[in-house]
């Protein structure tokens, strides 16, 4: 697609309706979580440097000159851009907080402070507002203050040590799933502390790290190593606590199956009629399946090779027996499911991935397009009380950016 992107109303409701947030964070981490807030109602002002935000530039491919990468996390905001490094643009900054819930950024710890608005500084002036701070490691440890990125972390913590096959070699994983974590852990953070300021009336400082959020997916194999001290490595495909529980080839496609119990593994054997194996001692309980991984693998891809997988998928799932076949990006996004979930938005010719949260009286999802840079920045000033003189007087000082700075 090359048009210019629609444009589109913006609808009232949702869950979070009512509640606004000051956006500064640029890339990944931060706009999915504040994305997230959107979808469900929250009116979310995202205020951009005067470069923009630099995903914009991440791409191709574009759409009206801005990357997929920026259109797939920023629907539903409003863009205003500042000059924060100014006084009179942190002044711009502090009018839009007033009457504000929730600000969230990702600046290098310190450097808000240095500009006057930390923490500690805006709580005194705003003491209900929740402040989301979104950095690579946070202000302190070792490494407090340092930058860091999605594959950076992904390195740091130990995920790309246990994602490939045997022998591969650490791998990072195929999605930014650090940054993407992050973002959904800091609403979780953002929406407990809304909750809890129902109680006590008063904002809180919410501190997330892409480093802790990697950490907390290491799961199963940080429980594993502190029960074992083994060394989790990649085990590729198949599970490490678990089996069968991975991919295999058949006539047509590759298929996942997984058998998490022993009811669901005897149910399995007798489906593709290879009862014989269910007393073969190698396989007795899933620890002995566990350690004969491979004879068993080899038995399955035997029996399953000349399958129709997309068939036989299709039997098991209806036969209560967990499996599906393993499809591409485009064949996921055009699937029948896919379509009767909801799980792809459009408006006009902008479509993208929609939220999986469903609500039965407040639903949530793509109401409007992803902002051009500044695009709302009049607007959103005169809605914050500035007269059209002192908008102008802002553009002429390079406090409202129009146009981004290379």
């Amino acid at each position: 697609m090359t048009d210019a992107l629609p444009q589109a109303e913006t609808k009232t409701g949702g869950a979070l309706s009512g509640i606004r947030v000051i956006d500064l964070t640029r890339v990944l981490g931060g706009p999915y979580c504040t994305m997230i807030l959107s979808d469900h109602g929250a009116e979310v002002i995202k205020i951009e440097p005067p470069q923009g935000d630099e995903v914009r530039a991440w791409g191709p491919p574009f759409l009206d000159g801005t990357a997929s990468y920026f259109l797939g996390v920023n629907r539903n905001k409003r863009s205003i851009a500042l000059d924060l490094s100014k006084q009179e643009g942190r002044d711009v900054l502090l009018r839009l907080l007033e009457g504000a819930d929730v600000l969230v950024e990702n600046y290098k710890p310190g450097s808000m402070e240095k500009w006057g608005i930390g923490y500690d500084t805006l709580s005194q002036r705003f003491p209900r507002l929740v402040h989301c701070r979104v950095s690579g490691f946070g202000a302190e440890g070792p490494l407090g203050g340092l930058p860091g990125y999605d594959a950076i972390v992904q390195a740091m913590v130990g995920l790309m040590s246990i994602n490939g096959e045997p022998g591969s070699g650490p791998l990072r994983m195929g999605t930014p799933v650090v940054d993407l974590a992050t973002g959904l852990y800091s609403t979780i953070g953002i929406l407990m502390a809304l909750q809890e300021r129902e109680r006590s009336g008063r904002g809180q400082y919410v501190d997330m790290t892409l480093h802790d959020c990697g950490m907390a997916l290491l799961h199963p194999q940080a429980a594993n190593h502190f029960l074992n001290g083994k060394r989790p490595v990649a085990t590729g495909n198949p599970h490490p606590n678990i089996s069968p529980y991975s991919k295999f080839p058949t006539a047509t496609c590759e298929i996942f199956v997984a058998c998490g119990n022993e009811p669901a593994w005897r149910k399995f054997c007798a489906f593709l009629g290879l009862e014989e194996i269910v007393n073969d001692p190698r396989f007795a309980t899933n620890g002995d399946r566990v350690v004969n991984r491979d004879a068993l693998n080899a038995i399955l891809e035997e029996r399953l090779r000349t399958e129709d997988g997309h068939a036989l998928c299709d039997k098991m799932l209806k036969a209560g027996l967990p499996a599906g076949p393993v499809l591409f990006v485009d064949e996921a996004v055009a699937a029948p499911h896919t379509k009767a979930r909801n799980m792809v938005a459009e408006i006009g010719e902008f479509r993208a991935l929609n939220t999986p949260i469903k609500l039965s009286r407040t639903p949530g999802g793509a109401r409007s397009v992803p902002p051009r840079f500044n695009e709302h920045g009049e607007a959103v000033l005169s809605a914050a009380g500035y007269s059209a003189e002192e908008i102008e007087g802002l553009k002429e000082k390079g406090i409202l950016v129009e146009k981004p700075r290379g």
